[in-house]
C-alpha cells in the first residue's frame, strides 16, 4: 500500500474520530426524530472507524488514536447549531474520503467514493433540517483548487 493511501486512510480515520466526538456533543441538543437520526449516523461513523482501523492494522500500521477532546467549529447551543455542526462534520468527511478515491485497492476506492457520497447526503440533510442552504460551498468538495482548474500546457 502506498504512502499516499496510508496517509488518506489515517486522515479519514482521524476525521471519523472527530465526527464521533462531535455527534456525541450535538446529540445532547437534539430531540425526537433528529436525535434518532443523529444516533443512526453516529453508529455509522463508529462502524466506518472500525473498518478504517481494520484496513490499517491489516497493512501493519498503527491507526491514529482519537483525541480526548476536539475543538468544534460550531458552538452547540440549540438544535439549529447542532445541525450546523453535524453538516460541518460531514463536510470534513467528504474531503477526507475523496483522498481514498485514488487508492489502487478497489475496496478502498469504493469505500472512499461511497463514504464521500454518503457524507455529502448527510450534510445536505442536516442543512435542510436547520433551514440552511443545502448546496455545498464547493462544486467538488474535497478536491484541491489546483485539481479543479488545471493550467493547460503548450502541446497538450
Amino acid at each position: 500500500m502506498s504512502t499516499a493511501t496510508l496517509n488518506s486512510l489515517q486522515s479519514a480515520l482521524a476525521t471519523e474520530h472527530a465526527a464521533i466526538y462531535g455527534y456525541g456533543v450535538l446529540g445532547a441538543r437534539l430531540t425526537g426524530s433528529a436525535q434518532e437520526l443523529a444516533t443512526v449516523y453516529w453508529d455509522g461513523h463508529r462502524a466506518r472507524r472500525d473498518s478504517l482501523t481494520t484496513f490499517l492494522t491489516e497493512a501493519r500500521q498503527h491507526p491514529v488514536a482519537a483525541a480526548a477532546a476536539y475543538k468544534l467549529p460550531v458552538k452547540v447551543t440549540s438544535s439549529r447549531s447542532a445541525a450546523e455542526l453535524a453538516a460541518k462534520l460531514e463536510d470534513d468527511l467528504v474531503s477526507s474520503y475523496v483522498g481514498l478515491a485514488a487508492a489502487t485497492d478497489p475496496r478502498l476506492r469504493e469505500m472512499g467514493a461511497y463514504s464521500a457520497q454518503e457524507a455529502m447526503g448527510r450534510a445536505v440533510r442536516w442543512r435542510a433540517g436547520a433551514g440552511l442552504a443545502t448546496a455545498p460551498a464547493s462544486a467538488f468538495p474535497g478536491l484541491p483548487p489546483a485539481a479543479l482548474a488545471p493550467k493547460p500546457t503548450p502541446g497538450d
